[in-house]
């Protein structure tokens, strides 16, 4: 498969989740499977196809990180189209984490859809302006949730009850 074809790759396989999560937020399949951090893996499989061939030039720039360095291997489409990847797995996950902490806290699916449609285009943006928009909610607590780690706020409910 061609350079172009894995880069085109990357996002066809993430776009389904963001439709999901964006289109459908409601619906119980979308949370079913928002629910499984396994949705980056497809994207990530076309880094690593990417990345594994071209990891002893990958290797000095992720352990001696100079701008210099990046530029130099960002100049091969390869490179480029592995780092790609790795940028679309990264959003999804972080799309992923503010969808569900939205649902958690009530954050209308209106609200939340044109963030998470500015995180797809731009994390480094979408993100913050996120984290403003949920101020306003708390985190809605489940006494049947067992998922949470000791000291949250479903386990301390459960406690104070």
């Amino acid at each position: 498969m061609s350079t172009e074809a894995l880069f085109d790759l990357s996002f066809i396989l993430a776009a389904p989740f963001w439709a999901l999560m964006i289109l459908a937020p409601t619906w119980s399949v979308t949370r079913r499977v928002a629910a499984s951090p396994l949705i980056v893996l497809p994207t990530l499989a076309v880094n690593l196809v990417l990345l594994a061939p071209l990891l002893a030039d990958f290797w000095p720039v992720v352990t001696r990180p100079s701008l210099a360095g990046l530029q130099a291997l960002v100049s091969s489409p390869a490179a480029l189209a592995a780092l790609w990847a790795q940028i679309i797995a990264w959003d999804l996950f972080l799309g992923r984490w503010m969808y569900l902490d939205s649902r958690r806290r009530g954050v209308h699916p209106l609200l939340m859809a044109p963030i998470m449609v500015l995180t797809i285009l731009l994390s480094p943006i979408g993100l913050p302006i996120y984290l403003l928009a949920r101020l306003p909610y708390r985190e809605k607590t489940d006494p049947e949730r067992t998922d949470m780690a000791p000291g949250s706020s479903a386990i301390q409910a459960r406690t104070m009850a």
